[in-house]
């Protein structure tokens, strides 16, 4: 996989993520294939080790279902793991796309990104709500990618935390023009409409999306495009 892909390159900003944390799991496949037939740029993967969260989820079998059932989608896989080193060749060899690993985890964060690129995937570090931004300024220029997280890792359904915010504000300025800065946790339309004014070009919602009754209309409003109309049914 080329470094130059939908991070680097997006044909359109902002992009959307499923994230398939909050996807009916007993109906994955169709799921996500709903989410990108309705404007989904991304499925967004979330890993949980019980360790660095206190939550366990899917790993790179997941990942692997994905790539065969969509050959086509753009997985982005967010490490939510104590030791994202001992991943990344798991991940690469099951199709991702991109690897997002938290700078507060263990390893040399330098070392990761490097392995993540040498894999064929873009990179990104992640920094939870209690990181402040100065922890991830250093490291701007190994990632493709900065996530920060609008809630505390490790469970979907939580509020946006609106504080945030502050940080995306102090990151734009020091972004080059083909890295993304992402936001996940607690998306609606108007937290989506408050991260894109301070600067997100990715936007990863859980149940905003697969909780929705109608998923283009869900992702046209993360977006902020009033042009896509409502699909009739």
């Amino acid at each position: 996989m080329s470094i130059d892909n939908l991070i680097t390159h997006p044909a359109r900003v902002p992009l959307v993520g499923a994230s398939i944390l909050a996807a009916d799991f007993a109906d994955m496949g169709a799921e996500c294939r709903a989410a990108l037939d309705a404007g989904a740029d991304l499925l967004h993967v979330d890993v949980m080790d019980g360790h660095f969260v206190p939550n366990l989820t899917m790993g790179p079998q997941m990942c692997r279902g994905l790539r065969t059932a969509l050959p086509e989608a753009f997985l982005d896989v967010h490490l939510m793991v104590a030791r994202p080193a001992d991943f990344v060749t798991a991940f690469a060899d099951a199709g991702a796309d991109h690897l997002t690993f938290h700078v507060e985890s263990e390893g040399r964060p330098a070392e990761v990104a490097e392995a993540i690129h040498a894999a064929g995937m873009t990179a990104g570090g992640a920094i939870s709500p209690p990181t402040d931004v100065s922890a991830v300024m250093p490291m701007l220029h190994w990632f493709d990618l900065i996530l920060i997280m609008s809630v505390n890792p490790g469970f979907a359904g939580q509020r946006f935390m609106d504080s945030v915010l502050a940080k995306v504000r102090a990151l734009v300025p020091h972004l080059r023009a083909d890295q993304r800065l992402q936001i996940d946790g607690g998306l609606t339309p108007p937290t989506a409409a408050a991260a894109r004014e301070a600067g997100c070009d990715v936007l990863v919602a859980a149940s905003a999306v697969f909780g929705a009754d109608d998923y283009v209309r869900a992702i046209a409003d993360l977006r902020g495009d009033a042009r896509v109309v409502t699909r009739r049914s």
